[in-house]
């Protein structure tokens, strides 16, 4: 049995598919579902917090998405982008499913999965901070929000955002720009 790449759960792996599981295909399928709890579990529950705005919705959505990318049976070039993308459109979905239902959950503004995951005094110091930055995010068109979301909240590169959308990655660039220029206009004080 090949052990585990030793990365941190809260930094995925820059590289597309890292290390001794470029191919996953030949692996055992539970080797392939440890190494990606280990590796991308926390990262993915905080991005479909962000869709789903429920912990447990999250958890039971990063494990679907585990289990379609093994059940899929193929190595895909950019692993990371490819898994947001899966846990994307399973938490658009699971909105469109829930919006049906008539029991939606307003969508989370930013991901308090973060703040869920760092001690006491972090959570106050930032929390005010946070509470701030989500609210103007909010008021952003979507297609702001996301690309923002993704970027400086999961760390993604404008290229993983632009497969993750099915998008140009000049789109991506412009639409980061521009939710960046709405933000500091919102932020930048009125008057004086």
């Amino acid at each position: 049995m090949t052990p585990a790449p030793a990365h941190q759960p809260d930094s995925p792996p820059a590289s597309p598919t890292p290390g001794p599981f470029a191919h996953w295909d030949s692996l055992p399928a539970e080797e392939v579902a440890a190494w990606l709890e280990q590796t991308f579990r926390a990262p993915l529950v905080a991005f479909c917090y962000g869709y789903l705005g429920r912990l447990e919705d999250a958890e039971d959505a990063v494990q679907e998405v585990f289990c379609r990318a093994i059940r899929s049976g193929r190595t895909p070039d950019n692993l990371r982008a490819w898994l947001y993308k899966i846990a994307r459109n399973y938490c658009l979905n699971a909105l469109r499913n829930r919006n049906r239902r008539r029991d939606a959950a307003p969508l989370a503004a930013q991901p308090e999965v973060q703040a869920m995951l760092t001690g006491n005094l972090t959570r106050l110091v930032r929390g005010e901070q946070r509470s701030q930055l989500g609210r103007l995010l909010s008021r952003l068109p979507e297609m702001y929000q996301e690309v923002l979301r993704l970027r400086y909240g999961h760390d993604l590169s404008r290229a993983e955002i632009a497969e993750l959308l099915d998008l140009d990655e000049s789109v991506v660039k412009s639409r980061l720009f521009e939710g960046l220029q709405r933000l500091r206009r919102d932020i930048r004080p009125t008057g004086g």
